[in-house]
């Protein structure tokens, strides 16, 4: 690992339909991430978690689950996506998740390629990432049951793989 380097993780979540030609979808998002990457001075990537699941929300989403928890560990410095929609299947969960992001100890941010709703925190540009988090944060303090509801599944999702990975499951892990 270069410690000049932000780490990068690639993220894709795919429907379900994708179960059929999981290797090849596996391969083709891996091969696009390491290639994106592979020449970069700035950026080193880690890993690419790719769910293909018919889940919307985030704590039943194991891969986006894994990665979280990678956040949260210090192993990840940006996510980069192809689209916003990849991260959340909605705004309120867009909003739950830079709130959860962006609170963090370490800095995480957000990459995405999408052309009409572009996000790149680490650029920043007209302050992004502040108008990212203000509206996340408005949006939580105006449902803050909800996000504590769901930070908590979250958790428990995150802790539970942590004891799927003390068992020996390896699932998510990637050589």
């Amino acid at each position: 690992m270069n410690e000049n380097k932000l780490q990068v993780a690639g993220y894709v979540k795919l429907a379900k339909l994708w179960e059929r030609s999981k290797d090849a979808a596996i391969e083709a998002h891996y091969r696009f991430y390491g290639e994106l990457f592979e020449d970069s001075e700035d950026f080193e990537l880690v890993d690419v978690y790719i769910d293909i699941t018919g889940q919307k929300t985030i704590p039943k989403r194991m891969e986006m689950v894994r990665l979280l928890r990678d956040c949260m560990a210090g192993k990840i410095d940006v996510i980069a996506t192809q689209t916003r929609a990849y991260l959340a299947a909605n705004p309120a969960e867009f909003c739950y998740l830079v709130k959860f992001l962006f609170d963090l100890e370490t800095t995480i941010d957000i990459i995405t390629e999408d052309e009409q709703y572009k996000i790149d925190t680490l650029v920043d540009e007209d302050g992004q990432r502040e108008a990212l988090y203000a509206m996340a944060d408005q949006f939580v303090s105006m449902t803050q049951i909800k996000y504590a509801d769901w930070l908590e599944r979250l958790l428990h999702s995150i802790e539970k793989l942590g004891l799927m990975d003390q068992e020996g499951d390896d699932y998510g892990k990637r050589e």
